[in-house]
């Protein structure tokens, strides 16, 4: 079995060449390709393209021309002759049409390759001809080649303008099984996010009534002095790189921060200098396995297997409790850090990879043998990037495990990647305070199984904030906005000052957070209310907070884990039961439907070229 072979969101794009970038593009166009298989028969252009569509879902067939198709893409209304198809036609479907995903022109030749002579490449074209009856691999390869070419991206549109045949048939069935198979776990979360914008609204009413005498996420008056060390931890041959920032009256718990992979100590740097100026001492390091630098020194001929070994889930958490014991230690000779930094009294928070150090640290129970059972029988394909890089740990040769470091108690993960490494109770273990956010857009780490399943394993106290709207990367620091991912075509993130409503949301949060270990517990204590945090949304961010999932999000979800199969939110009429109304819609799921099939090859073989490096 392979150890982890995909970086997180914030992979250094620029430090790699095209050449070694070609893996990470191999994921994205499969995700492109793959959602708009199941759309095929709904956009094209005039030209080259088909100028008729034949669909056949089942029993049924059904001919449409090309300016029915566009009407709806354009305008988003349904013409007479699509209403056979209207449970399909969805936004989320129409949104993805818009996407695209560039290719650099210079690498268009060994992109395809090696993309159709990996294992999923071949998987995907014998796909390709079932979904597209009568096709060849000449025709397929062809119109892969010309839309790659092509100045605009690789779009649907693209596909079919670039297709050779006047009138394309499509097996819709097929198509939507394809779709299914790539990223569900993206899809199901972005479906989401109607019930969790809806069902976790209060009334406006309550809203307005929430009238602060301050505002949190505004600077506090004292002076951030920072201060940067490395620390050698000789047992295990580690040089961890911190920053400290503190004040002359310190007070409260002392701040950790853990970044995600291939990030580093500044990612919240914003947040550490926010929470210094009222008072608190952060200590931000850098996790010398998963930082930038370890990303940025891999060449072309680098081993996937080595990217993240799978000792880095155990280093990571030993990492903070590490520095701990120096900070202690060296209170011994300088007092100054003594008074500053109270290591017996900690709050950890952490982003993506930090985020499930914090939740590692705070007494979740690692379940090994549940994520192996995980990684090995799930296709590549049908997983997100976090997903890929959970499995990293299932060479580790426990059956389950704990990290727990007493002295932590407090914990917030950001976007965190959980998925199976806790297994399905290795969080109820966790007895302190938590808080859990979430992003309806993060296609990095897919809300339902990183952020909402791991939710509802909590047992103590917990809130769950989502950002619906924001992305992976949305409350990282502004310094952050060149990062690759933020220019990505394929993984769109909310950054620079388009999330600063997410960042101020992140610091009047966690000021509150922290403060709920000190005398002012009390006056910060409304500021993790549902009120707080619903009015610091915008238009374009709905901001939500909770202590626990609605109902009918938990049957939404309980659904989807015996079908496997994405659903669509609609609302629920008063007349309509939530129960009869999701039976109803996986009765019509059922009928079209194939379940998919899931590939049971051992990881060692699925990630060889194809995947081995994504953000």
């Amino acid at each position: 079995m392979m150890r982890k072979i995909v970086p997180d969101s914030q992979s250094p794009r620029a430090n790699l060449t095209d050449a070694q970038f070609l893996p990470f593009q191999f994921r994205q166009i499969f995700r492109s390709l793959g959602c708009a298989i199941a759309i095929w028969g709904l956009s094209a252009v005039p030209g080259m393209a088909s100028e008729r569509l034949l669909l056949r879902f089942g029993p049924l067939e059904k001919t449409v021309t090309v300016e029915e198709i566009e009407g709806f893409v354009n305008t988003g209304e349904i013409p007479e002759s699509l209403q056979l198809f209207s449970s399909l036609l969805t936004p989320q479907l129409r949104n993805i049409l818009a996407g695209r995903l560039n290719v650099e022109p210079e690498i268009v030749d060994s992109f395809l390759n090696e993309l159709l002579n990996s294992p999923d490449g071949k998987w995907l074209m014998e796909e390709l001809q079932k979904a597209i009856p009568g096709s060849s691999v000449a025709e397929l390869r062809a119109a892969l080649y010309l839309t790659l070419e092509q100045a605009d991206g690789v779009s649907v549109t693209g596909f079919l303008r670039a297709y050779p045949q006047e009138t394309l048939t499509l097996d819709a069935s097929v198509a939507v099984k394809i779709a299914l198979q790539l990223n569900a776990s993206n899809l199901q979360s972005q479906a989401l996010s109607p019930v969790l914008q809806r069902e976790l609204a209060i009334a406006p009413e309550e809203v307005a009534a929430f009238v602060p005498q301050f505002d949190p996420s505004q600077p506090g008056t004292q002076k951030v002095r920072q201060r940067s060390l490395i620390l050698n931890d000789r047992d295990r041959k580690r040089n961890i790189p911190v920053d400290l920032y503190y004040t002359n009256k310190t007070r409260g718990p002392l701040v950790v921060l853990s970044h995600g992979f291939a990030a580093d100590r500044r990612f919240l740097a914003y947040l550490a200098h926010h929470l210094a100026s009222h008072g608190f001492s952060v200590v931000s390091l850098e996790h010398p396995g998963s930082s930038i630098e370890t990303l940025a020194g891999l060449t072309l001929d680098f081993n996937p297997t080595d990217v993240l070994p799978a000792e880095e889930f155990l280093d990571r958490p030993k990492d903070v409790s590490f520095v701990l014991d120096e900070l202690e230690r060296l209170g011994q000779y300088w007092g100054h850090l003594r008074e500053r930094f109270k290591t017996q009294q900690v709050t950890v928070i952490g982003h993506s990879l930090g985020g499930y150090t914090a939740l590692a640290l705070a007494g979740g129970e690692l379940d090994l043998r549940e994520l192996r059972s995980f990684c090995q029988r799930r296709t590549p394909l049908g997983r997100s990037p976090a997903d890929w890089l959970q499995c990293s740990a299932a060479e580790l040769p426990h059956s389950k495990l704990e990290l727990r470091d007493e002295r932590v108690k407090q914990a917030i993960a950001f976007n965190p990647v959980i998925g199976k490494l806790f297994g399905e109770e290795g969080l109820a273990r966790v007895q302190i305070p938590t808080l859990i956010w979430s992003s309806s857009k993060d296609a990095v780490a897919p809300s339902l199984d990183h952020q909402l399943r791991p939710f509802n394993q909590l047992a103590g106290e917990k809130y769950f904030v989502t950002a619906i709207g924001a992305t992976h990367m949305s409350v990282t620091d502004i310094g952050n906005v060149d990062n690759i991912v933020s220019h990505s075509s394929v993984i769109p993130e909310l950054m620079g000052e388009d999330a600063e409503p997410i960042r101020k949301l992140v610091r009047g949060l966690s000021l509150a957070w922290v403060n709920q270990l000190t005398d002012d517990a009390v006056i910060y204590r409304p500021f993790l209310s549902s009120a707080y945090v619903q009015s610091l949304s915008t238009p374009e961010l709905a901001m939500r907070l909770s202590h626990k999932l609605p109902t009918t999000l938990n049957l939404w979800m309980e659904i989807v884990d015996k079908t496997n199969q994405p659903l669509v939110y609609k609302e629920i009429t008063e007349e309509q039961s939530a129960f009869r109304f999701f039976e109803d819609g996986f009765t019509k799921i059922k009928q079209v439907l194939r379940p998919p099939q899931y590939c049971t090859a051992q990881l060692k073989l699925i990630f060889t070229k194809v995947l081995s490096n994504e953000a």
